[in-house]
């Protein structure tokens, strides 16, 4: 690809999917945390309270990172929600999504409320406890990444259910996802991780007002590939970001492919 090429598909829409594409994972991270930040301060001035979803996992880590560092954000008017969770991890275990968005974003900027899913509860009491919590406003965005099978949180093929009519739910984790965990370095094998978790579903998830998705990397190219040109489907869930009014799709030359 020509570098004038390149230029014309920086940004471009795909159905109702903005794209935008960066020459580096450190270039989408910051430009996406940029984005948002300035988001979340228009949000903040026109409410005094905003709510958000975040991601869990390595493809997000530059994207926190900057966030983190983003100056004018009042967080002590932020509730924050996580995804998903594994089920069967011991409390305080480093694997734990909640641990992991502890270290990158909730300790530095200590937003004003957090809810974590607690996956070592019963999985029917804990989907009904954390649904009435997300279910008591809007929620305002959504930061979010696509799995290698194009799943959206853990909303894996099997499962996925574009008319769910769930909040949460507890699902058996498709194999490919499992494979994920250890090529992201999470588990150091298979065996290691977990076979179910608790996750928002995907009315959940496209509910908010705003989606930002970060998604780099060489591993991630297949599914940038199916959720941009395949059809809207189950079979890849992450398609369905093409149908929400204020998505956007960050990715880098790696995943894109370009």
């Amino acid at each position: 690809m020509t570098r004038e090429e390149f230029q014309q598909k920086q940004s471009f829409q795909v159905d109702l999917l903005n794209v935008r594409v960066y020459g580096t994972r450190r270039e989408l991270g910051e430009s996406a945390a940029s984005e948002a930040a300035e988001a979340l301060r228009s949000k903040l001035n026109e409410q005094e309270e905003v709510r958000i979803v975040f991601a869990a996992a390595p493809s997000q880590n530059e994207f926190l990172e900057r966030l983190g560092r983003e100056e004018g954000i009042d967080w002590s008017r932020v509730t924050a929600f996580h995804m998903d969770e594994y089920i069967g991890l011991p409390q305080g275990a480093p694997q734990r999504f909640s641990q992991f968005l502890k270290r990158s974003v909730f300790d530095p900027v200590q937003p004003g409320k957090v809810h974590l899913i607690d996956g070592s509860e019963s999985a029917e009491e804990e989907c009904r406890r954390y649904a009435a919590l997300l279910n008591e406003a809007p929620i305002d965005f959504v930061f979010l990444g696509i799995g290698e099978n194009g799943h959206l949180a853990f909303n894996d093929p099997p499962v996925a259910d574009f008319a769910d009519p769930h909040t949460v739910k507890a699902v058996e984790l498709e194999t490919a996802c499992r494979v994920q965990q250890v090529n992201d370095g999470c588990f150091p094998a298979l065996a290691d991780v977990p076979t179910h978790a608790l996750t928002l579903t995907i009315p959940a998830l496209l509910g908010a007002g705003r989606l930002f998705c970060m998604v780099p990397g060489p591993t991630k190219r297949e599914a940038v590939q199916r959720t941009l040109n395949g059809p809207v489907s189950t079979e890849c869930p992450a398609t369905i970001l093409r149908t929400h009014p204020a998505c956007t799709l960050y990715v880098d030359t790696e995943s894109y492919g370009g």
